[in-house]
């Protein structure tokens, strides 16, 4: 890419070369992370810093890695296009701030990585390989450089890995990343006790964007049975007078209670409010 900063360069390089590294440190789980921090909070300590009012138009680490929430059809069209596509969304409805647009080359290229958010705990869920690293350049990057936890797989493996990953109440994400060419490149197949995104955004880092829907629930199907409380990865349902209510501000349209609730008194809903969703 004519012009592309080193700095990106490098970022994108040790990302991906790195990989486990990067993200266990990112989440505080390795040796390396846990004396930096441990040096921080004795720096505050000693200096505690000064309360600053955010830059109007600032761009901050959250703008520079996002995760997209997206419904399993949509995960399973992002891995069965067969012609290199793009799309581009007007800035002013685009809910992260570098993510312009979303390229595909080569989108039968799919490698399933082992989950390093997963691969960093030390009891974390299985299995693990349910990265899907989508397109060139990263597919061939990673598979160079993790052939130990990755492997080649088709599009219809790929969307085996989906459904399996929506039937276990995992989320899926479309991730862009300033430094991987601002470019669209993996789906993660997220649960919210291993995520370090999700971890991230609960703790008030918004590294997630939603998918641009909302849960519905129809009172008159709903059996108030608690199946899609006990499976929503955010935490936005619960059960008041027998029947399911949705906590719009945490729902991300993710439609996990949805696919999970026995008596299809769910729907996903456009919500503009939500942002754009991802959508082919």
């Amino acid at each position: 890419m004519s012009g592309y900063p080193l700095s990106e360069w490098l970022h994108g390089y040790f990302y991906l070369r790195y990989t486990y590294a990067y993200i266990g440190n990112a989440m505080g789980l390795r040796r390396p992370a846990r004396f930096y921090l441990w040096l921080l909070r004795l720096w505050r300590r000693i200096f505690p810093p000064r309360p600053r009012a955010p830059r109007p138009g600032a761009i901050t680490f959250a703008d520079t890695y996002h995760g997209k929430v997206v419904p399993l059809e949509t995960a399973r069209q992002l891995v069965q296009v067969h012609e290199p596509i793009r799309i581009s969304y007007p800035e002013q409805v685009l809910p992260y701030a570098l993510a312009r647009d979303l390229i595909l080359q080569q989108p039968d290229h799919i490698v399933a990585l082992d989950c390093p958010c997963r691969a960093a705990r030390p009891n974390p869920c299985l299995p693990l390989d349910v990265c899907l690293i989508v397109g060139e350049p990263f597919a061939s990057l990673v598979m160079e450089h993790h052939a130990d936890r990755a492997h080649w797989i088709t599009p219809q493996t790929a969307v085996a890995i989906l459904q399996a990953e929506e039937q276990r109440g995992h989320v899926h994400h479309a991730f862009f990343k300033q430094a991987v060419l601002g470019r669209f490149y993996a789906i993660c197949n997220c649960c919210a006790c291993c995520c370090g995104a999700m971890q991230a955004h609960r703790n008030g880092t918004p590294m997630l964007a939603s998918s641009g829907y909302l849960c519905r629930v129809s009172a008159a199907d709903c059996a108030g049975c608690g199946a899609c409380a006990a499976v929503c990865p955010f935490g936005a349902l619960e059960i008041t007078d027998g029947c399911s209510i949705v906590n719009e501000e945490k729902c991300m349209g993710c439609g996990i209670c949805v696919s999970h609730c026995p008596q299809g008194a769910l729907t996903l809903e456009l919500a503009p409010k939500k942002g754009a969703p991802l959508e082919l």
